[in-house]
C-alpha cells in the first residue's frame, strides 16, 4: 500500500550492470488517510444534530437570536401540546415538578434552564411552569423558539417566509 519500487537515477549512458537493483521508495501514500478522515468528518457532521435532547414539539417562531451556551449541558423542560411536562426526556407530574427541580438544582452549578413549549399550549400554563422553575431554584430561564418568525415592525426575520 505505501511502499513502491523506484529505479536508480543513473545519469550515464552506459549499460547498467546486472547487479544493480531497484531502490525501495520511502514515501508514504497519504491519500487513503485523507479519504478516511473525510468520511469520518461527514459522519460526525451528520450525527451531531441527532445528539440533541428533545421531545418533538411545534415551537413558535420569533426573530430572537440564540442564547450563548455554557460548559455544562443545560437543563431542558418541555411542555407538550397535550399539556404534559418533561424534564429532559422523562415525564414529570405537575405536583412533582418543584421537588424534582430543587433536587436537580442542588446538584448543578448553573441556574440556567431552557423552557420549550408547544405553540398550542396556553400562555397561563407556560407561566405556571416558569413559576415552578423559579420556585425550584432556576432563575435564569431561556425560552426556546424556532428562528425565522415575524418581527414586530412588520418585516419577516431573515430565514422566514415572505408575506
Amino acid at each position: 500500500m505505501g511502499a513502491g519500487v523506484m529505479k536508480s537515477a543513473g545519469g550515464s549512458t552506459k549499460r547498467r550492470r546486472r547487479t544493480s537493483r531497484a531502490q525501495p521508495m520511502a514515501e508514504i501514500n497519504v491519500t487513503p488517510f485523507v479519504d478516511v478522515m473525510l468520511v469520518l468528518l461527514i459522519i460526525f457532521m451528520v450525527a451531531a444534530p441527532l445528539l440533541t435532547v428533545g421531545v418533538p414539539v411545534e415551537l413558535p417562531k420569533t426573530a430572537a437570536g440564540a442564547l450563548p451556551t455554557d460548559q455544562e449541558e443545560p437543563l431542558t423542560v418541555t411542555i407538550t401540546a397535550e399539556g404534559g411536562i418533561q424534564i429532559q426526556t422523562s415525564e414529570t407530574a405537575p405536583d412533582d415538578l418543584v421537588p424534582k427541580l430543587r433536587a436537580i438544582a442542588a446538584e448543578r452549578t448553573s441556574d440556567r434552564v431552557f423552557l420549550r413549549a408547544d405553540g398550542a399550549v396556553a400562555y397561563a400554563q407556560v407561566m405556571e411552569v416558569m413559576g415552578a422553575l423559579n420556585a425550584g431554584g432556576f432563575s435564569n430561564i431561556g425560552l426556546v423558539t424556532d428562528i425565522g418568525g415575524p418581527t414586530l415592525d412588520g418585516r419577516d426575520a431573515p430565514g422566514g417566509a415572505d408575506r
